[in-house]
């Protein structure tokens, strides 16, 4: 029988269009009345953050004293499509991780891989003139810009500038040297070259090509000689017992992923690093940096030699799965969910605590006592209840307002240029029937004890302006940390 008007299907597919641009005006046609709520919410959440972050100050006549190593270099940093254009390099049709790269398809197979959605990602490239001709190009652009770059030294500025005395192992040359914060000591020997780290960024939304990039980010190359090598250890460790550091930072072994080492090379590098990692006294707390990991020989050394020496962690979401794949015997996973839930990662951070105490707490092995996980739409933090860790929501507060600072340019935060992406609420595992925490405007750090370790949790308020992603876990980590020692 015919229906008057059009066939049900026909009606029911109609509607469900009208519905959704009925939503869809909504959302784009917001009233003044919405916009202002929203303002004034982003406002509310931007000052109990701050006031979270004040509550703990720092006394100039005790400041605390870190050791941070190890690496240096020099970031050209360029709009990422911009410098492939430039260099006439095509979108490739079908991307494909590569654990290093050797020519200019590789290129255009690993950023294709990475950019959609949205992942850090950093590569050797063992081209040597290849990567000299994209360091040439990036020169020509009207909008590079460089900076002294390497997680050590971001991380050594950080702390730094907020009130810490530093002693910073890396290999710099003397103009690099001079751009450094006075409160910064450099272990290491001069060079005339520093290596060089193109940093491709690119905002949300960007294209390239049939790609487009769900989030912004970078994507990191280099073609590193001297931080592979850790050339700054001999002296750094010389200076380490003279400085007596409060805290004892390690990052930037990234260097030495799908490095051309000879054999047993590396292995020795980091059973020396493990020996100076084994001088730090009962009373320094050691942290170590986690990064783009894609060498499993490699992840499998840091794991035997440096990771038991370390009762902090600190990585972003796609390093944890990363590190938490590794540890369960699998392989790793070189891309993630980059908008992960905060359930997700709890349940996560749960099984890295639990598993890496299983393996080392106990022993010659330090006891993990602190785990910290930087996302773009929040801070997750595990500490030990009565481990050395102090001031933990303050910790998580300042963290948060970092990310903002960092990706804005900006140590002023607008609300204007801002937005919440986290959810209005979240489940504290996956597990059924585990209970959700709301977002609390006026308390957005939430707090909770379990077993042995308290979980504090907040929001980030996102930058919608972006000035530059690169350097963003290690500023965040280095400001975490700073209230903490």
């Amino acid at each position: 029988m015919a229906i008057e008007g059009g066939s049900m299907p026909s009606r029911m597919k109609y509607g469900a269009v009208a519905s959704l641009a009925v939503v869809l005006l909504a959302y784009w046609y917001r009233s003044p009345v919405q916009d202002a709520l929203l303002d004034q919410r982003l406002d509310t959440v931007l000052s109990s953050l701050l006031k979270a972050e004040r509550k703990v100050g720092m006394n100039s006549f005790s400041r605390p004293r870190v050791a941070v190593g190890f690496g240096g270099c020099v970031d050209i940093i360029v709009d990422g499509v911009a410098l492939l254009n430039k260099i006439g390099l095509q979108p490739s049709a079908q991307p494909h991780h590569h654990d290093y790269i050797q020519n200019a398809q590789q290129l255009a197979e690993s950023f294709a891989y990475f950019f959609p959605p949205g992942a850090a990602s950093e590569r050797f490239v063992k081209n040597r003139t290849l990567f000299t001709q994209l360091v040439e190009a990036s020169r020509e652009l009207l909008d590079n810009r460089w900076s002294v770059g390497g997680n050590a030294p971001v991380m050594a500025s950080r702390m730094a500038v907020e009130g810490c005395d530093v002693l910073l192992g890396g290999s710099f040359s003397p103009e690099l040297t001079e751009v450094l914060s006075h409160r910064i000591t450099v272990a290491g020997k001069a060079v005339e070259e520093p290596d060089i780290h193109l940093i491709l960024e690119y905002p949300a939304g960007a294209t390239w090509g049939q790609y487009t990039s769900r989030r912004a980010n970078r994507y990191i190359i280099h073609s590193d000689e001297h931080n592979p090598y850790l050339a700054s250890m001999e002296d750094f460790e010389r200076k380490l017992q003279e400085f007596q550091p409060d805290l004892l930072v390690v990052g930037g072994l990234q260097m030495m992923d799908s490095f051309p080492f000879n054999q047993g090379e590396r292995r020795a590098l980091l059973g020396r690093l493990a020996g100076v990692l084994s001088l730090a006294s009962p009373a320094t707390g050691v942290h170590f940096e986690m990064a783009s990991f894609v060498d499993e020989a490699l992840l499998g050394e840091l794991l035997e030699l440096v990771l038991p020496h370390a009762d902090s962690l600190g990585m972003n979401e796609q390093e944890l799965p990363n590190l938490l794949s590794l540890l369960r015997g699998s392989s790793v996973t070189v891309l993630s969910d980059p908008y992960p839930r905060v359930a997700t990662v709890l349940d996560q951070m749960r099984e890295l605590y639990r598993l890496v105490n299983l393996r080392w707490g106990g022993g010659d092995g330090r006891r993990l006592t602190r785990l910290h996980v930087h996302t773009l739409a929040f801070q997750a933090m595990m500490v030990g209840r009565g481990s050395r860790w102090k001031n933990t929501v303050s910790a998580v507060a300042k963290a948060s307002l970092t990310a903002n600072r960092h990706v804005c340019g900006s140590s002023d935060i607008d609300p204007g240029k801002a937005k919440l992406i986290m959810d209005e609420s979240f489940s504290v595992s996956r597990r059924e029937g585990s209970r959700r925490i709301p977002l609390r405007e006026t308390r957005p750090v939430a707090c909770w004890d379990e077993d042995d370790y308290q979980v504090c949790v907040a929001p980030v308020l996102v930058c919608t302006d972006v000035y530059q992603t690169a350097g963003g876990g290690d500023n965040i980590s280095a400001a975490g940390l700073v209230l903490q020692i």
